[in-house]
């Protein structure tokens, strides 16, 4: 009986490491915008001052690129293929809209906030 309890507190303790663990993980996760169906998805994304956005092309046969044409910035050269990520860490609070080259339709904004 004793072994079986002292099993079950060790067993409940390891568990909870791995759900705190996991929580933590989940919330300092890199914010991600998926490219699929010729979208950014979520078109609209809220981050702090400082971090990183991962931009992921999941079409199967398309190019796309992130260009935030109204910051003034050239369109870029390098076209996001299939299964491409592109990332960018934005140190200034604002709104940064930005656009895919290749697709003036899709648009997509980024809000920094402290």
């Amino acid at each position: 009986m004793k072994y079986r309890l002292l099993l079950l507190l060790y067993t409940l303790a390891v568990f909870n490491q791995g759900v705190f663990a996991a929580t933590n993980n989940k919330a300092d996760a890199q914010p991600q915008v998926i490219i699929k169906g010729y979208k950014f998805i979520p078109p609209e994304i809220t981050i702090k001052r400082g971090q990183k956005i991962r931009w992921l092309n999941q079409e199967k046969r398309q190019y796309h690129s992130v260009w935030f044409e109204a910051s003034g910035e050239e369109e870029p050269e390098d076209y996001l293929f299939s299964g491409d990520s592109y990332q960018r860490q934005f140190n200034q609070t604002g709104s940064f809209p930005y656009r895919c080259g290749p697709h003036p339709e899709m648009t997509g904004i980024v809000y920094v906030v402290d």
